[in-house]
């Protein structure tokens, strides 16, 4: 007899977890592993954060932290905001949680009723549909093309709005595809957000905001008109490369905050208290640590983008951010060996596991199964490794 919820049984497990998990599984073993299944940095926290946490603990920072974070917290998140995007946001409308995938969760669960309509481009990051689900709404989901590098248009938009359409979830810099909205695409999508004459919310997430290899980072927020209707999520996780930190937030009307703030209260309280410390500083201290990592994914970035262009049928595209290549791998659908049929991107993806010794994660967890996304938050020498790998593997394909 099952006695789990009706709520739990139809989540889908998180693909890029299982991956990591099985590569993990394998290295245990004593297999060569090259994981490139990883959505997070490779670089360790900068010391002067650690130093603030260290001090932190000194200090006695081990109480209950307020629900939606320390004071001055949020203060310097609404002082970053203003400084990074010109955005002005008081401090209380800014909530802190554990990590940027609470923020996210929070958001949701505070503006979706049962049958709303979310609006969800894909490819998306795996936990949009889900925590969509959680909260009892439906994901309208709307696929997108390599050739546009991924990114929704004003018109697929537009069709898919109905009455009850409550939200749309944009990821710029995306995970999985790197791709980045201009400010002539945002303000494309805010003013059919504003034509529709709904309150449809934009859950903007923005956590790979500073891993950006174009220039100034773009906030669908700016646009002043819609601004009262987005909710950002953002958090220290990728950009300080803070990932165990679990330190995300939100900036948002100030109703939506209140009602972040009040789920939070119920279900998790504070974020770590020692955790907040370190944040702070990582926000309000030396910025240089962040450029210098940017610099070195773009590196990264090239040195794998010129390694794949050498295998026959990859169709792959430039990313501009965040850490991720997501090429189309349907020319290798079909193919056999050893009388081993490739019948989808997960056969694809276990296959060069087993084979090649490389962890990747299949597109289909992102909602695009013509792919497979690829992380270069690995060194320089690994990824060389794995690009030799996955071509002799591929090669093997007939």
């Amino acid at each position: 007899m099952n006695h789990i919820s009706n709520r739990i049984n139809q989540l889908s497990e998180s693909q890029t977890i299982a991956m990591s998990q099985r590569s993990a599984e394998l290295k245990a073993q004593g297999k060569d592993i090259i994981n490139l299944s990883v959505g997070q940095p490779d670089f360790h926290t900068p010391d002067h954060i650690k130093e603030a946490a260290i001090q932190a603990i000194n200090d006695n920072y081990t109480s209950y932290p307020p629900v939606p974070g320390y004071k001055d917290l949020r203060e310097t998140i609404a002082q970053k905001l203003k400084r990074d995007n010109n955005l002005n946001y008081t401090f209380d409308q800014v909530i802190v949680s554990a990590g940027a995938k609470h923020s996210l969760a929070n958001s949701i669960l505070a503006i979706v009723n049962k049958d709303d309509e979310v609006i969800v481009p894909a490819p998306y990051w795996v936990s949009y549909v889900e925590q969509v689900k959680l909260a009892e709404g439906k994901n309208v989901v709307i696929p997108t093309l390599l050739e546009n590098n991924f990114k929704i248009t004003p018109e697929q938009l537009k069709e898919s709005i109905t009455p009850k359409t409550k939200a749309l979830i944009l990821c710029s810099p995306s995970n999985p595809t790197g791709s980045i909205y201009t400010r002539e695409e945002l303000e494309a999508i805010a003013q059919v957000i504003k034509d529709s004459g709904q309150e449809i919310y934009i859950i903007s997430d923005e956590i790979y905001e500073y891993i950006n290899f174009k220039g100034k980072h773009q906030s669908i927020a700016q646009v002043d008109f819609i601004k009262d209707q987005v909710i950002i999520i953002n958090g220290v996780s990728k950009g300080y490369a803070m990932t165990g930190w679990r330190i995300g937030y939100i900036a948002a009307p100030l109703h939506i905050a209140k009602a972040c703030a009040k789920l939070q209260g119920q279900v998790t309280s504070a974020a770590c208290s020692i955790a907040q410390r370190a944040s702070l500083e990582a926000i309000s201290g030396d910025q240089g640590f962040t450029k210098e990592m940017t610099k070195a994914f773009k590196k990264r970035r090239d040195l794998l983008l010129e390694g794949l262009s050498k295998i026959e049928g990859i169709q792959k595209y430039t990313p501009e951010g965040a850490f991720y290549l997501f090429p189309d791998i349907t020319y290798f659908l079909g193919k056999s060996v050893n009388g081993k049929k490739i019948n989808n991107d997960q056969d694809l993806c276990f296959y060069l596991l087993d084979d090649a010794n490389v962890a990747l994660v299949p597109g289909s967890a992102f909602g695009s199964p013509n792919n497979i996304r690829l992380s270069y938050a690995a060194s320089e020498d690994e990824l060389k490794k794995a690009i030799e790998r996955i071509k002799t593997s591929l090669e093997k394909l007939e």
